[in-house]
């Protein structure tokens, strides 16, 4: 029985230490089947630059365990391991290194520098992410190229600016003065760079003399790159016509007259000259330069004057109206003297009919209403009397009209009247004579024996006078 006796307790445990052995072993298989650097992020962001100008690169790691980070360029060259640079390119500079980030430098970049670098971190599997660096290129040259030089108004003028060697393709607007101007615009490609040029038809006015057109490039790599040319445009004389004496109050018979043409265009005007429409100018008119005088006005010397000036481009005139009033001759007229209308409607945009100077004029047609109304007054300065017998003579013709009118209606009614009538009264008459006249020879023996036939006393009997 002392043989069989129960193992000790040290003997025990001998007996289960063979099931903690294999335990352990798994524990340390799983530890050795676990990379290194779990849980670590590598992090970067892209690059955009200008040519020429600074990139930084950025690897950063999250969750850092000491694990190395290096830094390789496209064609997987390593740039910089750690804080140590095998790369012999002495632009590439350390920035920062620590065991969360390094980061790198890139100075005086070119296009060849484009593309992208790879942040890896040395890990077990080795982790691995990449940025893209971005060259920007501005233009290169910014031209406005001008079909002419000088320019007549009306006409039409072609400019075209142009933005060499950009990356990306520039986006150009054009204008002139403060006003926006929409161009074409046509893109060509060479290798990695881009040439713009934008086309805009403009047609010019004498408003558009020394006005600025400006090309205005919109690129990421610039800002408020532009060039600009000033229009040069010849155009015609602009005439005024303006009353020195008298300078108020009507022109009176006995009085002195004064007038003084001035003209401006571009070229200056170089022929000035005073004429009489539809008529010889008086003896006594005094013409000096582009003043006119009378001396002395009576009733001959009513009539039109007018001022032309010409130039290299056209001709212009302005007209005044003279009307010579009696001595006695207290009422001013609402519009006096001058008759001077556009030549054109551009034109119109550059005097006022308003006060004693208006611009020049050949025709009434383009005028707006209202101004034309207050020039046509200058025409008949004094015919008040006019507009008057013009009205009386409107109203005769309107009572006449309704006289008329009244009599015709009335003659239609009395036709209506007397057709009703004679329709009522439409039928067969017998005479006295007419009874018996069947079987009568004669008239006197109708009459008989009409007369012995009536036997009925109350048959109906007609007389005619």
């Amino acid at each position: 029985m002392a043989g069989r006796a129960q193992p000790s307790g040290p003997a025990g445990s001998g007996g289960g230490a063979p099931g903690l052995l294999p335990l352990l072993l798994l524990l340390l298989s799983a530890a050795a089947i676990i990379p290194r650097g779990h849980g670590q992020n590598l992090v970067t962001e892209d690059v955009t630059v200008v040519e020429g100008d600074v990139a930084t690169i950025s690897c950063r790691v999250k969750n850092s365990d000491d694990s190395v980070i290096q830094l390789l360029n496209p064609n997987r060259q390593t740039i910089y391991f750690r804080d140590f640079r095998p790369l012999k390119d002495s632009r590439f500079q350390l920035v920062n290194f620590s065991n969360s980030e390094l980061r790198v430098s890139l100075t005086n970049v070119s296009i060849s520098d484009e593309g992208r670098y790879f942040c890896q971190l040395y890990t077990d599997p080795p982790q691995e992410i990449y940025t893209t660096i971005t060259v920007l290129v501005p233009p290169r040259n910014l031209v406005i190229d001008i079909e002419k030089e000088t320019a007549v108004e009306g006409e039409e003028i072609e400019l075209n600016c142009t933005a060499m060697a950009s990356r990306p393709a520039t986006t150009i607007r054009w204008f002139k003065g403060n006003k926006e101007l929409t161009g074409k615009s046509e893109v060509e490609r060479w290798s990695d760079m881009y040439t713009v040029t934008s086309q805009l038809l403009l047609k010019v006015g004498r408003e558009d003399d020394g006005v600025p057109v400006i090309c205005l490039v919109d690129h990421p790599a610039v800002k408020d790159l532009q060039t600009q040319r000033y229009l040069e445009v010849m155009y015609k004389p602009q005439v005024r016509v303006s009353q020195n004496y008298p300078l108020q109050g009507l022109t009176r018979e006995g009085e002195p007259l004064e007038l003084t043409c001035t003209a401006f265009g571009k070229p200056q005007p170089t022929d000035m000259r005073w004429l009489r429409v539809d008529d010889e100018m008086p003896q006594h008119v005094v013409v000096s330069g582009s003043n006119l005088l009378i001396s002395n006005l009576n009733k001959t010397d009513n009539g039109t004057y007018r001022c032309e000036a010409s130039n290299a481009v056209g001709k212009s005139h302005a007209d005044y109206m003279l009307f010579v009033y009696d001595t006695t001759a207290t009422t001013e007229p609402a519009v006096h003297g001058f008759t001077q209308l556009p030549n054109s409607a551009e034109e119109l945009d550059y005097g006022d009919l308003s006060g004693t100077s208006v611009p020049p004029t050949a025709s009434a047609e383009a005028l707006p209403t209202e101004q034309l109304s207050n020039a046509s007054l200058a025409f008949r300065p004094s015919d008040s009397r006019a507009g008057e017998d013009g009205a009386i003579r409107s109203v005769d013709h309107a009572v006449v009209g309704g006289v008329v009118a009244v009599v015709v209606f009335a003659m239609l009614c009395l036709l209506i009247i007397l057709g009703r009538y004679f329709a009522r009264h439409k039928g067969t008459y017998f005479t006295h004579e007419a009874k018996g006249a069947d079987d009568a020879a004669d008239a006197d023996t109708a009459i008989i024996n009409a007369e012995g036939g009536q036997n009925n006393s109350e048959e109906k009997k007609e007389y005619f006078i």
